[in-house]
């Protein structure tokens, strides 16, 4: 009994074969199969080895949600260098909410000269610097690499300065970061040391010459938030000279709170974008202000979330499966389909070289009938 229930179920299990086995005499080889054959093999290594690197790749995906958290500070990490001494100009950070950060909270003024101390390595990163930044302005894209090449191993900061001339310092660098609120603000380094005042604050400009106005600047780096290694800010590497010692240099910021997780990785941090704009500060012509360089910064009420994001295995699998079925079933569809066109062309030439033709006959009359070959009419 257990035979025939056992001989029962592989009869069953044969009925339902979706893949019958053809006899090998029954398979008939060609030149134009093995053509095909030696094309589909190769398409199928080809987008094998390409659907591999997609796989391998990975892509960043943003997300956008309503920023919550108005309460923590934000940081801002500021490396300015502007061609005026440092006990000419003062830095400060005034917001909407008239609350006064003093650059004494977390700034350091270092007495430099503005070109001199630019080695040759520092001047060949600023370049790269400005170089990355057009691109950037042209192939957006180029964000998602800077990404996902940031990791706390590499050093954001510029390589030290080499100051060996005998020449007094001529420019003043400033640099470190400041904690401020989360509301709109005024970043401005002009002439003189900021003071506080009851209804916001001044400088004391009355003591330095208009001669000696020159807010030719370099910024280094200024970004906001938790300082990524990697990360090329938007504003780094930029230089500005002044074409006249009263000149205004503005610079309009959109600061978006930033989440990033990538597989090195995970931090919050913030983009922003910028505009600029530059002019002469000139009041006979109606131009008014007051010289200096002033970034205004405000917050973004969004979100971003940006994650990395790899193609899962199976999905993988799925995609590769895809390319070999198909691509056998689309060669094996055009295969048959030339081999039938082919055989009808053959078939009316064979047709045509074996058309009627007129016999004469001894009785003067024609036949068209063919004439009968045997193998005698060889000879």
């Amino acid at each position: 009994m257990r035979r025939l229930n056992r001989k029962k179920t592989l009869n069953l299990m044969k009925e339902l074969d979706a893949f019958p086995k053809v006899p090998e005499s029954y398979v008939e080889t060609s030149a134009s199969g093995g053509t095909v054959s030696l094309i589909a093999f190769t398409t199928i290594a080809f987008l094998t080895i390409m659907e591999f690197m997609v796989y391998r790749d990975t892509w960043m995906k943003y997300e956008y949600e309503v920023d919550k958290d108005f309460t923590s500070k934000l940081r801002i990490n500021i490396d300015i260098t502007v061609a005026m001494r440092c006990q000419y100009v003062g830095a400060d950070v005034l917001d909407l909410a008239e609350t006064m950060v003093a650059s004494a909270d977390g700034l350091i003024y270092e007495p430099i000269l503005f070109y001199c101390c630019m080695s040759s390595h520092l001047s060949l990163i600023s370049w790269m610097l400005q170089l990355i930044q057009s691109r950037l302005q042209e192939e957006h894209s180029l964000q998602d690499v800077i990404f996902k090449s940031a990791f706390k191993s590499a050093s954001t900061a510029l390589p030290p300065r080499e100051d060996n001339s005998l020449q007094s310092p001529d420019a003043c660098r400033i640099h470190g970061h400041l904690y401020v609120n989360k509301v709109a603000g005024n970043f401005h380094i002009t002439v003189g040391k900021a003071i506080p005042h009851p209804r916001g604050h001044a400088h004391l400009a009355a003591l330095v010459s208009h001669e000696s106005y020159n807010f030719s600047h370099r910024i280094d780096h200024l970004s906001f938030g938790e300082l990524i290694p990697g990360i090329i800010n938007p504003l780094d590497g930029t230089e500005k000279i002044a074409s006249d010692h009263n000149q205004m240099f503005q610079y309009f910021i959109t600061v978006v709170p930033t989440k990033l997780h990538t597989y090195k990785i995970s931090a919050e941090t913030h983009q922003f974008s910028v505009t600029e704009r530059e002019r002469v500060i000139n009041h006979a012509a109606g131009s008014h202000g007051v010289s200096g360089i002033f970034m205004k910064y405000d917050i973004s009420s969004l979100m971003v979330t940006v994650t990395e994001e790899h193609m899962p295995f199976w999905q993988f699998l799925v995609r590769l499966c895809g390319i070999i079925g198909g691509i056998f079933s689309t060669t094996g569809i055009l295969h048959g389909f030339g081999r039938f066109v082919a055989e009808i062309i053959f078939c009316r030439f064979r047709l045509g070289s074996y058309r009627s033709t007129s016999v004469p006959l001894p009785d003067g009359h024609t036949s068209n009938h063919l004439p009968l070959i045997t193998d005698n009419s060889t000879h």
